[in-house]
């Protein structure tokens, strides 16, 4: 990115990425390939699961072969609220009676059984008394069938009509069937309690620790000293099938472009066994990856794992990964790692793919991971312990979000969800998509100083302006580091410098920031290359359903002649994870090759932008609106700290000078870390937040 005579040389910026944020009930019109809704687990067609029983008594129909018992017990394990308790309720009482109640002279399936006689006899019970009780007891014990000449004997001895003691055997025995049921039931739930419980507060399903380490024995032993779990899962519909599915995430390279935002870096080491019969099935493979957080704050997580795939049935796969580390080093785990990453294993994760009917896929997605908590900075810490960050809700939505784009880039080039890219050739048009993916990669590489790209770290430095433990104010920790680009494809030479932070932004919600950077009429607001006023979005291509998965080209209204020849790519990305915006300039000759058609690989970018991510926060906002006009934006700032909010990675790539071989100045570095604290300062006095830095 170059700021018109800043620094000594011509610049070039960047930008891209690949996130996902947005929250639920935004506009969406004209959605492309819109998946089917997903039924709630558990709900039946009624909605209210199975009915409750109201309970046995001597009046029901003969259950000897177990006939209608099914509706009885599944009551008592439904959800039915008050329903399934009055219905538990009745069964219990009428289990009390251990068959002492009795019609007179006839049983419920005798009582005329055809329903014909249209004036029916009013029932009338007959209560037996203790002694007969428990003779009748006594007999039962030692044979619940009596014959014909033992229940006449039973009848004589106690003054009891024969038919009254044969329908007290036969409720007994039914009674019996239930009680016995019904422990077997209670049982099944006692072994089978779910192994996974709703998170109200984040809406996701977390795992029933107690439950898991009582069903299962450890796979990797004890956890190390000072990890904390994390253990999520999420399901959802994928437009994929599970067949390509199955083949993406078993090859490193497309595993990393499905997943780009989450997965920095992957290889296979070794391939154990290729599957059987020419298919993925029985496949398992040794593999490493750098699993990332998009911030300086939270280093990369380095993980040696086995990936096994399995097929259960037509259209139904799993793949399962678990770490290795202990097994091929034994030291592992235990330690902090190289400078940058942090300790963490992976316990059995994986998903489950069952192919649907309309060509998609249904999505199970497990994540069961430890990590060493202390290497996190303590603002990142709840957004970890939450789940968001590195969970099942993460991998989901961002397979969902590449799905949908490789959907797009492969679908007809007709103009959908208000794109204006009619002068755009269909050729010009993957070729900007994959120039943006490409923009947004680098993006994520520079956050999180992966190995991918030769960073040298510089000392920190901190910056006075919009941070601070005090909203008011203090100083801004900023990541700086500095490489030296030789001229390779996509990359302008000279050297480049990286500036990073990640600040948090109590009570203001990701949506809220999202929208507003990615508004262009508010653009003049914060962006230096804006010169102060609104940009033009003269190109935009949908990436997705939701209209903040799209990339644009904006026009900044020039005002100088060095930015006559300047355009600015965007792109900006959201799921139910994270939000992402990253620009770029891009002078205008290199552009119309790009729409035309041509090669997109030797458009020099250099990305800057935005990561956006709820800050893992569950205390209801009280200050999620802008404050009053003429009210001071920190006003509220001590009590909204706890209110959910947002986590904010601000990332700039400039070009400081054409020469590889030129040093560093001090000056370029106070000038650039200036420039994004400012940046900072800007938005939050735009969104009217407090803020908290590092």
């Amino acid at each position: 990115m170059s700021f018109g005579g800043m620094f000594d040389g011509a610049g070039s910026g960047v930008f891209s990425y690949d996130a996902g944020g947005g929250g639920p009930g935004m506009h969406n019109p004209g959605r492309l390939l819109a998946p089917p809704p997903i039924p709630r687990p558990g709900a039946g067609a009624g909605g209210g699961g199975f009915a409750s029983s109201t309970g046995l008594s001597l009046g029901l129909t003969n259950m000897e072969g177990g006939g209608q018992l099914g509706g009885a017990f599944m009551g008592s394990t439904g959800s039915g609220g008050d329903g399934d308790s009055l219905g538990r309720a009745r069964e219990d009482e009428n289990d009390s009676r251990s068959g002492s109640d009795n019609l007179d002279g006839a049983s419920a399936d005798e009582l005329d059984p055809d329903n014909s006689n249209p004036r029916k006899k009013k029932k009338r019970y007959h209560r037996h008394t203790p002694q007969q009780i428990q003779e009748l007891e006594a007999v039962f014990k030692e044979c619940p069938h009596p014959d014909e000449k033992q229940r006449m004997e039973l009848s004589r001895r106690l003054n009891l009509e024969s038919r009254q003691v044969k329908f007290w055997f036969q409720n007994r025995r039914t009674q019996m069937k239930t009680q016995i049921e019904r422990h077997e039931n209670a049982l099944l739930r006692q072994e089978n309690d779910p192994l996974w419980q709703p998170s109200l507060d984040i809406g996701l399903e977390t795992l029933n620790f107690d439950e898991y380490r009582r069903a299962f024995a450890r796979v990797l032993g004890p956890s190390p000293a000072g990890y904390v779990s994390d253990a999520t899962r999420e399901v959802g519909i994928a437009i994929i099938n599970s067949v390509d599915l199955v083949n993406s995430l078993m090859n490193e390279a497309r595993w990393s472009e499905m997943f780009p935002c989450v997965v920095a870096r992957a290889s296979t080491m070794e391939i154990i066994s290729s599957g059987m019969g020419g298919t993925r099935s029985g496949s398992i493979q040794l593999m490493r990856a750098e699993l990332q957080v998009l911030s300086p704050l939270v280093p990369i997580r380095e993980v040696t794992f086995l990936r096994f795939c399995k097929q259960h049935a037509d259209g139904l796969w799993a793949i399962v990964d678990v770490s290795v580390d202990g097994v091929l080093r034994p030291d592992s785990g235990t330690g902090a790692g190289p400078a940058g990453y942090m300790g963490c294993r992976l316990l059995p994760s994986g998903c489950i793919v069952e192919d649907m009917q309309n060509g998609y896929a249904k999505v199970t997605w497990v994540v069961h991971a430890e990590y060493d908590e202390a290497a996190v900075h303590e603002l990142y810490r709840p957004l970890l312990r939450s789940g968001q960050a590195l969970g099942a809700r993460r991998w989901l939505a961002s397979l969902q979000r590449q799905c949908e784009y490789h959907a797009i880039l492969c679908s007809n080039p007709h103009p959908n969800h208000g794109d204006r890219h009619e002068a755009i050739s269909p050729a010009g048009r993957r070729c900007m998509l994959r120039l943006a993916q490409r923009m947004a990669d680098n993006f994520c590489a520079g956050v999180c100083a992966t190995a991918a790209q030769k960073w040298r770290r510089l000392d920190e430095w901190r910056v006075e302006g919009a941070g601070g433990r005090d909203p008011a104010g203090g100083e801004d920790k900023v990541r700086m580091m500095a490489r030296q680009s030789v001229g390779a494809p996509g990359e302008p030479p000279g050297v480049v410098l990286s500036a990073t932070t990640s600040v948090r932004l109590p009570g203001t919600l990701p949506q809220r920031v999202f929208d507003y950077l990615r508004d262009e009429q508010r653009r003049g607001e914060w962006d230096i290359l804006a010169n102060g006023e609104a940009m033009q979005e003269m190109d935009h291509i949908a990436k997705g359903q939701h209209h903040g998965n799209a990339v644009s080209l904006l026009r900044p209204n020039a005002t100088s002649g060095n930015q006559n020849n300047m355009l600015i790519l965007q792109e900006t990305c959201t799921d139910a994870s994270g939000s992402l915006v990253v620009y770029a300039p891009v002078d205008v000759q290199s552009m119309h090759v790009v729409m035309g058609g041509g090669d997109s690989a030797y458009v020099s970018l250099l990305p800057s932008g935005f990561a956006i991510l709820p800050d893992g926060h569950t205390t209801p906002a009280t200050a999620t609106d802008p404050s009053p006009q003429g009210s001071s934006p920190n006003a509220h700032a001590g009590s909204s700290n706890n209110n959910p909010g947002s986590l904010v990675t601000v990332a700039f790539q400039i070009l400081v000078n054409n020469l590889p071989t030129a040093k560093l100045t001090v000056e370029s570095v106070d000038t650039v870390s200036n420039l994004l604290s400012c940046t900072i300062q800007k938005i939050k006095s735009a969104l009217q937040a407090s803020i908290i830095s590092p």
